[in-house]
């Protein structure tokens, strides 16, 4: 009998020998692009190049032991992954401080993708929300967080390839006139919370949700985006920055300078974005710290030794010698949703962050019972929409674009240019009762010298807090 041997120290992936790969895959069936999908983890309708089935059933192991993961990269190196010219560049999404992001499409599954071109800095090196972003995303596996496809690193730019998702939630709400379905509510903040508790569990906190950073697909699915603030989190206590999490959606312990947190810093993110999913426009929009601190009071009132305990010992809070406001029903602001939405709300906006309902106590909430059992047990990558009768609605601030009865596409509308009128206030009456969805036909909106004015245009009514 022939034996290969190796010297010492040395992997088998590094010195085969040509005789024992023969041998070992003569004994094996034909492999397929399945086996080969399936062993790197590629997606399914991926193209792979011309002779490297024969190729990689030569080189790898068998299938029953392990791949080295040097055996693996050059696995991926060979298909196309980590090479720029695998990728065609389509058109400029965004930019912003350290990257810029274009639609792309790859040459390997002829699919759209988001490029994210990160700048690197001769002696800075990666900006460290670049490190963070893949460092976490590559071991978050969710059928509500954005898929990492690929990394390419060159000396000037690092490449990160996103799945390509058509929008995000603050477009999906503007595409509807701000008037979203109830039920549709109920559905993206479903899946918003099922991504943030799989991200709980494995100790990553985000502490960067807003609307920008979900996105969302033709299929109605939302996915968690823009790790860059995000971090694995070891320890409860553990002393992080207080700048974090756009000022409007940061929780009243971080904006009074607290260092110390934990997961509940982005349940009440998901508060606030519950409540502007529902009624069109931002529960807390601040300009400032201290005008945050402000709105927030004016809504949930002053804190106290009983709704806060030891918030009067806070040389933080007693530097701005805050007036005494008095709480106000969530319902008066927020009346299209039900009593088990307004609990839910109320659970999510809690001074104290150890109060805080959790992300994985939310999704079994009674507000969200009317969408079955089924929805309880999905599998971590199992879309919602599998589910069978979980669909999406006709949005009533939409006028065009009737959903089908399978994929349903929300079809964006152009921007219609109209001069600035003032805001609603939240104390006046809306027209439609609690529960009720409002006519998108004719709105009514109130200027400052009380007179009216009808919207035709699928516009919300919407609200600031008066000052």
């Amino acid at each position: 009998m022939v034996r290969a041997t190796r010297p010492s120290g040395t992997s088998s992936d590094e010195v085969q020998s040509p005789v024992r790969v023969r041998m070992r895959n003569s004994n094996h069936r034909r492999i397929s692009n399945e086996d080969i999908n399936k062993r790197l983890s590629l997606p399914a309708d991926i193209r792979l190049p011309e002779g490297y089935l024969e190729k990689f059933a030569m080189n790898s192991p068998p299938f029953d032991k392990p791949m080295s993961r040097r055996l693996r990269r050059a696995s991926l190196s060979e298909i196309g992954f980590g090479k720029l010219e695998t990728y065609i560049k389509l058109d400029k999404l965004g930019e912003g401080t350290y990257a810029t992001v274009f639609k792309g499409r790859s040459k390997l599954t002829d699919n759209l993708v988001a490029l994210k071109e990160i700048r690197l800095e001769h002696e800075e090196g990666a900006p460290c929300t670049a490190i963070r972003e893949v460092s976490l995303l590559k071991d978050l596996k969710h059928a509500n967080i954005v898929t990492l496809h690929d990394i390419i690193h060159t000396d000037k730019c690092l490449t990160l390839v996103f799945e390509y998702l058509e929008r995000d939630l603050k477009q999906y709400m503007d595409d509807c006139g701000s008037i979203m379905s109830v039920h549709n509510v109920k559905i993206f903040l479903f899946q918003l919370l099922r991504g943030l508790s799989y991200c709980h569990r494995r100790k990553v906190l985000h502490r960067d949700l807003k609307p920008q950073n979900l996105l969302i697909n033709d299929k109605g699915e939302l996915k968690l985006a823009d790790f860059g603030l995000a971090r694995a989190k070891s320890v409860p206590t553990k002393t992080y920055s207080n700048e974090v999490v756009t000022l409007w959606y940061r929780p009243p312990d971080v904006l009074l300078g607290s260092t110390e947190y934990s997961t509940p810093i982005d349940m009440w993110g998901v508060g606030c974005i519950f409540y502007e999913m529902v009624t069109g426009r931002p529960l807390f929009p601040g300009s400032t710290v201290e005008d945050e601190l402000h709105l927030i009071f004016r809504i949930l009132g002053t804190p106290t030794e009983e709704t806060w305990p030891g918030i009067t010992s806070s040389e933080e809070f007693k530097t701005y010698n805050f007036p005494r406001y008095h709480a106000e029903p969530l319902v008066n602001h927020a009346p299209r949703i039900d009593s088990d939405g307004h609990d839910l709300l109320s659970l999510l906006l809690q001074f104290e962050a150890k109060k805080r309902i959790s992300a994985e106590e939310s999704l079994r909430h009674p507000y969200f019972r009317s969408l079955g059992e089924q929805v309880q047990t999905l599998s971590d990558t199992a879309s919602i929409f599998s589910v069978k009768d979980i669909q999406l609605q006709r949005d009533p601030g939409k006028r065009t674009a009737a959903y089908p009865e399978t994929e349903r596409r929300c079809q964006s509308r152009d921007s219609i240019s109209r001069p600035h009128l003032p805001f609603h206030r939240l104390s006046d009456p809306l027209p439609f009762r609690p529960g009720e969805e409002p006519e998108a036909e004719r709105v009514v909106l109130v200027t400052k010298g009380g007179e009216t004015t009808e919207d035709t245009q699928d516009h919300a009514v919407r609200g600031h807090n008066e000052g």
